[in-house]
């Protein structure tokens, strides 16, 4: 959840503090933001910056779902190069997925972007529905408010 969600106690600063240990102490964490009024729910990496991989996101998913997803393709991204935009991979036990770059991720991405600052850059990690829709092809299957994709496919 956003550092007003997980410990509204916690001032920003100490919240970063809080970021920074555990990156340190786990190599990466998985930050989720709550979806309201429509809009979906997203989930991001912070962490993967400190070893020259980009972070990874994704939109539409709950927090759990969401951080099961991005730890597994960020445990196997930190011993791997990154793929490239477009990409597409089944995962084990898991979706589709195609890896789309981020246009803005200081927008999505904001304690990566205040541990890190201009040097974030992002993956999203798209995954298409249980009947290997995309949520850019007709049929799509969404949950409430959708999968937004924050950048353009590279295909």
């Amino acid at each position: 959840m956003c550092w007003k969600c997980d410990d509204p106690a916690l001032t920003p600063e100490e919240y970063l503090a809080r970021m920074a240990r555990l990156v340190r102490k786990h190599c990466w964490v998985v930050q989720g933001v709550r979806g309201e009024r429509g809009r979906p729910p997203w989930s991001y990496t912070v962490g993967l910056t400190s070893h020259q991989r980009p972070e990874l996101v994704t939109t539409g998913l709950p927090a759990a779902r969401a951080a099961a997803l991005l730890d597994g393709v960020a445990a196997h991204l930190v011993h791997a190069t990154a793929p490239p935009p477009g990409d597409q991979v089944r995962l084990v036990s898991g979706p589709l997925v195609e890896f789309v770059e981020v246009d803005h991720p200081e927008i999505h991405l904001a304690m990566a972007q205040a541990l890190y600052g201009a040097a974030v850059r992002a993956l999203q990690v798209v995954w298409a529905d249980d009947h290997d829709h995309w949520p850019w092809d007709e049929g799509f299957r969404a949950r409430q408010g959708g999968q937004p994709v924050l950048g353009r496919r590279a295909r």
